[in-house]
């Protein structure tokens, strides 16, 4: 794994920028999913990247 990794803690605090919904850490792929919004935020050197537009469509 290459970076720092990502705080688990740092969930209670984030929520979907698009919904304000809950989020899903997903370790494999480093990203945080938002079921409600149908997308997943990249985390990138162990710090998420909340924004919309970075964001990847989920199928």
């Amino acid at each position: 794994m290459d970076g720092p990794l990502f705080d688990r803690r740092m969930l209670e605090a984030l929520v979907c920028p698009r919904t304000g919904g809950r989020l899903d850490y997903d370790a494999e792929r480093q990203e945080l999913i938002s079921k409600s919004a149908g997308l997943a935020y990249p985390i990138r050197n162990g710090i998420p990247v909340m924004l919309v537009d970075e964001a990847r469509k989920l199928d």
